[in-house]
Parts: C-alpha cells; structure tokens; sequence
C-alpha cells in the first residue's frame, strides 16, 4: 500500500443495505405524498452511498465517480438507441405506419371472440407504440367501454387489455423497458427480443387459449362498433391508410433476422418513417419537427389524438435522465462492494441456474413491490447479478429475458406501482380485481423460471455469438473485497481492450 493511501473497509451487510432502505424510503415517501417522480430520491439515496463510502468504507470522491461514470459509460449504445427510437416513433407516427397498424388491429374484432381480439389488438398497438400505457389509456378505454355494451366482466376485459399491451410493451424494440434491460444485463436488443421469445410465446400462446375459452360465453352477443368505427375514421381523416405501409416494420424485422447491427437497422427505419411522411403529404421540415418533437394528432378525436401525439428525440429524454440516475446509484453501490455484499447474501439460495434465475425473478418482483417502479425493477437486480451470471458462464441474454418476463410485467400486479395505478386508473378497473386475468403477466415469470429449471433455451457464453465481445470473468469468491479487487481487473482488462 503507498503511503498516504487510506486502507478500505469491506461493507458489512448492515452497511450495504442502509441506502437501500434510504433509498426506497425516500421514493414511497416523495411518490404516496407528493406524487413526484423517481429520479430525485434516486440521486439523494446515491449521495447517501456516497456519503457511506467516504465516511465509513475509506473511498475516495474521485474513486465513486470513477464508478458512476463507468456504470453510465456501459449503457451508452442503450441510451443512443433509445434517442433514436424517439425519432423512430414520430416518424412512423406522421408517416401513417403506426396508424395504419392501429386500424387493421382494430377491423379483427369480432364478438364471439371479443376477450382474444382485445387481446391482439392491443399486443398489436403496444408492439406499434411500444407502449403499454399509451395502449391502455386510449385504445383500451374504448375497449372497456365496448364490454361495458356487451355485459362483459370488467376485470376480465382489462386482465386482456393489459396482457396485450405488456405483451407489445415487453418485445417492442420502440420500448424503453425493452431497451433498459438488455443495457442493464450487457446484451444486445435484439439479441434479448430473439432470446425472449422462447417463453413469451409459451406464456402469450397460453393466453390466448385462455381468453378464447372464456370468451366463448359471449358468443352471440353483439359488437357495438360505434366508437370503434369513430376511431377509425378519425385516423383516416388525416392519414393515408394504405398496406404498403406495413412494409416498414417487415423490413426493420427482416435486418434484425439479417443480425443488422441495432442502430444500423434502426435508422434505417428512421429514414423509411421520413419517406412515408412523404407520402403522407409531409415535408422536409415536418420531418425534421416529428424528429424532434414528436408528432401530433390534430383529429378534433380526444382518445385518437392522445394515441397518435407522441415519440421525437425530446420524447426520450425523460426515460434516458431516469436510466442516468439509476445507474447512478447502482455505480455507487458497485464500486464500493455493497451491492456486492447485498447480491452474495441473496445468491447462497442461488445453487442451479434454476434457482439462480428464480432469485433474479423474486428480486424483480421485490424491486417492484418496495420502490414501485418498473424501471427499478429492471435497473438495480441487472446491475446486482450481471457478473454472476457470466461468472456461471451464461450468456447475457439470459438475464436480460428473466428481467423483462418478471420485472416489466409484475408492474402492473403491484396497485402501489407507478404501471399498477395507471393500468387502474385508465381502465376504471380496481388492480386487485384484474389480477387474476392478466394471464400474460402472472405466467410469463413462471414459465421463464421453468425453462431455466428444465434448462429449456438457456444460453451458455460458449454458445452465445457476442460472448466474443466480452472478456470472460473469472469466478468470484464470497467476500466482496476479492470481489471488487476481481472487478477492477475485469475493468482494466476491458480499458485495455478498448485501447
């Protein structure tokens, strides 16, 4: 040691779990009594790690930030891609290929099987959108409403609502949730979209049977289709509608099966969302505004406007300051070995890739039930188990997909979370009252816990065509000092490659 050089403390648990408790403290505290967002009790429960770092484990001001900007640094291409997903988003929008999406899901309604088209049409506005709020507060509105005309049980006509609008949200490459976990695991976008797929099929094949089954107790019922023809005709009063259209996304969809690179295939879609806006009667400054900005729907329809006023570059910035600050926090933690401490106490339990993923699952779910935030759901167990997973020699993805299948859905099982009280607030429905028929979101966790313990699509680094982006870890030991030793020369090893 050189002179001068303070010696370090290893975090105790007690220690490493105090701005933990800070932190999720200050959040319900700010979030039940003032309604503000999450991102400054975050910061304030990063000064207080900090604080604990310098005071009482010997670190250095310029060591935490070392960590902070590390911790950023690392999520950069997520933080660009999402920037350009904004832009994405308006252009589509003003292009009429999202319109056009939204249009053709609504023509598959029918009333016999009314639960399973609410079911579709709203994956299919959420997987446009990337959305679940946006699908929910308008196209699901008019749904709830339609159930309303047909008799149809209420909390069973939001537990589909909300399983198609998680269902777009969760595999969406436009959503931010989508983004944020394969940033938080180390994977790649599509890669995690690909990788997800395995038991979001299962889960989502699942509830459709089911919703097909119970909806088959409506049958002779009829559609009033009023409100729906309303919204129809309100999009087409002032975009061309038109299934050529429709070839945009095939095409951003045929690059990601072609293993385009993510910002490549995506600016791609940019440029053919500018074309459409074209098409649409838009010029060159329209394009430039919708980038921006974001579009606006001038269709005089309150719930179609509120659908179609969204996306641009600024759009992002909200979502991009939220991922900052957790990263922020989740540095802090990270560098000086207390979510170390805090991620070894939690993985004693974790003995197979099975339980080690059911931990992952719990952990998310936790997240969501005390800090009452999905991104946090996401954001703090990717940061807390990312190198365990790699040390156990799985590939990124596989985090990644746990994330997404028990954080991002679990959201909105949660009446105190922020996705809990809106999903409940737009549908007039009570969140403990559609628990039990948000089929999507109470399986999917469980079949991703299933296939890991039957070892179902599980992908080892060996297998995994990025592992070679990565230098292989070495394994870590339980105390958390030879753990942050180990992650400093993962880190100069990294440094070193960069160079």
């Amino acid at each position: 040691m050189n002179k001068g050089t303070k010696q370090k403390k290893e975090p105790t648990l007690l220690i490493s779990i105090i701005p933990v408790a800070v932190t999720v403290g200050l959040l319900a505290f700010s979030i039940i009594v003032y309604g503000a967002d999450v991102h400054i009790p975050i910061i304030l429960g990063a000064i207080v790690a900090s604080a604990i770092a310098i005071f009482s484990l010997g670190f250095t001001w310029k060591e935490i930030e070392d960590g902070i900007v590390d911790s950023i640094s690392s999520t950069m291409q997520a933080i660009l891609i999402l920037a350009i997903i904004g832009i994405l988003i308006g252009t589509w929008i003003a292009g009429g290929i999202v319109p056009t999406m939204i249009v053709y899901g609504l023509k598959i309604l029918s009333p016999t099987f009314f639960l399973a088209a609410s079911l579709l049409l709203c994956s299919v506005v959420s997987l446009a959108t990337g959305s679940s709020w946006t699908t929910a507060g308008t196209v699901g509105v008019a749904l709830i409403g339609v159930a309303q005309g047909l008799g149809v049980s209420l909390p069973l006509a939001a537990g589909a609502i909300i399983s198609g609008a998680y269902f777009g949200d969760k595999i969406s490459p436009l959503s931010d949730t989508t983004n944020l976990a394969p940033a938080m695991a180390g994977s790649q976008l599509f890669d995690h979209i690909k990788h997800m797929l395995y038991t979001t099929t299962v889960s989502y094949g699942i509830t459709l049977v089911i919703f097909v089954i119970l909806g088959l107790q409506y049958r002779g019922s009829v559609l009033d289709t009023t409100e729906i023809n309303a919204i129809i005709e309100a999009i087409s009063s002032i975009y061309t509608i038109n299934p050529i259209l429709l070839l945009v996304p095939v095409i951003v969809i045929v690059m990601v099966a072609m293993k385009v690179p993510a910002i490549p295939g995506l600016i791609i879609g940019c440029i053919l969302g500018a074309i459409a806006t074209v098409y649409q009667g838009g010029d060159f400054g329209l394009i430039l505004d919708v980038s921006n900005y974001g579009a606006v729907s001038e269709t005089g329809h309150e719930m179609v406007d509120n659908l179609l006023t969204r996306g641009g570059l600024q759009s992002m910035m909200w979502t991009i300051s939220l991922i900052m600050c957790a990263l922020t926090f989740g540095g802090v933690l990270e560098k000086t070995g207390m979510m170390a401490v805090i991620a070894n106490k939690l993985l004693i339990l974790a003995k197979s890739t099975g339980s080690l993923v059911l931990v992952t699952a719990v952990t998310c779910l936790f997240v969501n039930i005390l800090c009452g935030d999905q991104y946090l759901a996401l954001a703090l167990p990717g940061k807390m188990f990312k190198d365990t997973y790699r040390e156990r020699g799985l590939a990124p993805r596989n985090l990644s997909r746990i994330l997404e299948d028990s954080g991002t859905v679990t959201s909105a099982l949660v009446p105190w979370n922020t996705c809990g009280a809106t999903m409940s607030t737009f549908l007039g429905v009570p969140t403990l009252s559609y628990i039990p028929y948000a089929f999507f979101n109470l399986l999917s966790p469980i079949v991703s816990v299933s296939f890991a313990y039957l070892g179902i699509s599980i992908m080892t680094l060996e297998e995994d065509p990025a592992a070679a982006e990565y230098v292989r870890p070495m394994k870590f030991k339980k105390s958390s000092k030879e753990l942050m030793d180990i992650q400093t020369r993962y880190q100069n090893l990294n440094n070193i490659k960069s160079a």
